[in-house]
């Protein structure tokens, strides 16, 4: 990667729970990588040992004097050290290495959109701190609109669904603003912990968070698949009983069977932005219909859930991962965007 000029490149990060995603101006994705940081701790100092896919593949297999981290919980900094520490890193790793100039990058930084005052201040400061010349911030409903093509300067109402790692952000958009938005703290963190507490609930078997993503991306479904038990995976972890690894066999029923409350609550959180959505947006709603983003609209039969659910059509944006960054990203190139999208 040729490194470039941030003084005259902006930066639009997507950071989120799971994964941050960086989109710089001109160029587009440079880095998507986990929202995960393996500190060291020797002789009474700390230093980052590694961020991001490195960091992931230690998560629940350190020695003492490493600690994996993610600095992010529900969408918003909950280590603001180690948070500063992954921002630079990938800053620089989209850069190609420590900046030459002495400004920093205008950056603009997605949040979510019921986050309060004082976890906006902790995001700023946080990328401030780690090396921004300017800091705005963009609600994660209206980048992810933005990203997957929705008419969000028109007078047309649409709805986008984002579902993340740690939040789920509901937002109804028409004239470049929000006419009615929703978050809740449920996304694939909360998939992979029902998943987990149904294994050790059901077979007696303890695993990791790293096992549960697994099985989610593997056979993982919002509904039961209608020729029986569908496909199945091995899952390994440590028998409670006999303190001894263990190892069972978890089919696509059983997976969904665990996933049905944090899908619940999600339908829930959408019925509940349609009730509040004015009539004449929701009239819109009902040709446009409703726009899955995030990682979480990847989970099998999840839109057909909410379809069924809510009587309207849904679809899959084009790049659901990367619609978030893509938006933020768009909103720094298009000055008619900048100044009515930027939250204070």
């Amino acid at each position: 990667m040729r490194p470039f000029n941030f003084s005259s490149r902006g930066v639009a990060i997507d950071l989120g729970t799971a994964n941050t995603v960086v989109y710089v101006c001109g160029i587009g994705i440079v880095a998507n990588e986990p929202s995960v940081v393996t500190i060291e701790s020797r002789d009474g100092e700390r230093r980052v040992h590694a961020v991001g896919d490195d960091a992931k593949l230690m998560l629940g297999k350190t020695p003492d004097y490493l600690r994996t981290i993610r600095p992010l919980r529900a969408g918003v900094i909950a280590d603001l050290e180690v948070a500063e520490e992954m921002i630079k890193h990938f800053i620089r790793k989209a850069h190609g290495g420590p900046s030459r100039f002495s400004r920093g990058p205008e950056v603009v930084i997605c949040i979510p959109s019921g986050a309060t005052s004082v976890e906006r201040r902790a995001i700023r400061d946080a990328v401030t701190n780690a090396g921004a010349d300017r800091v705005s911030l963009i609600e994660e409903p209206m980048a992810a609109a933005i990203g997957a093509g929705l008419p969000v300067a028109e007078p047309i109402g649409s709805m986008v669904v984002d579902i993340g790692g740690g939040t789920t952000e509901v937002g109804v958009i028409s004239l470049q603003g929000l006419a009615f938005c929703r978050s809740a703290r449920v996304g694939g963190d909360r998939m992979d912990d029902a998943i987990a507490s149904y294994v050790r609930r059901n077979f007696n078997l303890l695993i990791g968070e790293g096992t549960a993503e697994r099985v989610k991306l593997e056979i993982g479904a919002a509904v039961r698949p209608g020729d029986g038990a569908g496909p199945t995976t091995r899952v390994r972890g440590r028998d409670v009983s006999r303190g001894m690894p263990g190892e069972i066999v978890l089919s696509q029923a059983q997976v969904a069977e665990a996933l049905a409350e944090p899908v619940n609550q999600i339908v829930s959180v959408v019925r509940d932005a349609l009730e509040h959505t004015q009539p004449e947006i929701a009239a819109d709603v009902i040709d446009e219909g409703i726009t899955l983003t995030g990682g979480g609209a990847l989970l099998r039969g999840f839109d057909t859930v909410l379809q069924d659910s809510t009587g309207l059509p849904v679809r899959i944006a084009d790049d659901p991962m990367s619609c978030v960054a893509l938006g933020a990203g768009q909103t720094l190139e298009d000055k008619v965007l900048r100044g009515a999208l930027m939250a204070a």
